[in-house]
């Protein structure tokens, strides 16, 4: 259960209160560049316990329930500070509000057709689709340590509108997907 894959995905987990509390401040670039190296190393170990897993042959249930948990959680509690500190306002509160419900309903309709013994497999533009999303917080979060940079605030929010387009197209393919296992 240890392994070294399911240690990097605890790790990404136990790493979220630190990632929050570093961008509680969005006037501290300093805190708002430690935030950023802390996101990008959160990048990396996601990467890596997947690879370390397969190659080694040791994907447990254990890491395939704890990976995709740890990204909701680190997008989850980024868009949330992001947002509740004025990085994230206006009308792009509606695409990061656009990127949290879709994880929510995914989520939930991933355990109800689990039930159901129906898998639905992540398809390459949901993969882009965390790309994106993942490179638009990255963005804003480096936007506050580089605040005289405007581009990378301006690119990460139109990064963030395009993860939240991506969003609601791989949204409707699951619940359409979904629907397919319900009763009518």
């Amino acid at each position: 259960m240890l392994t070294l894959p399911n240690i990097l995905t605890l790790s990404r987990i136990l790493a979220v209160p630190l990632l929050a509390a570093l961008l509680w401040w969005p006037q501290w670039q300093a805190g708002y560049a430690v935030a950023f190296a802390l996101y990008c190393l959160m990048g990396i170990t996601d990467y890596f316990d997947g690879y370390l897993a397969r190659a080694q042959g040791t994907v447990s249930k254990l890491g395939v329930f704890l990976d995709p948990i740890a990204d909701k959680v680190m997008v989850a509690a980024v868009i949330l500070m992001l947002a509740g500190k004025g990085v994230i306002e206006g009308p792009h509160l509606v695409a990061a509000l656009v990127i949290l419900l879709r994880e929510i309903m995914v989520s939930g309709l991933r355990e109800f057709l689990a039930q159901l013994q129906v898998s639905v497999p992540v398809s390459q533009l949901a993969k882009w689709k965390t790309t994106l999303q993942l490179g638009a917080l990255g963005l804003l979060i480096l936007a506050g340590a580089l605040p005289r940079w405007e581009w990378v605030e301006t690119t990460g929010l139109a990064a963030l509108w395009g993860a939240a387009a991506l969003t609601l197209i791989t949204g409707w393919d699951y619940l359409r997907v979904g629907l397919k296992h319900m009763d009518t």
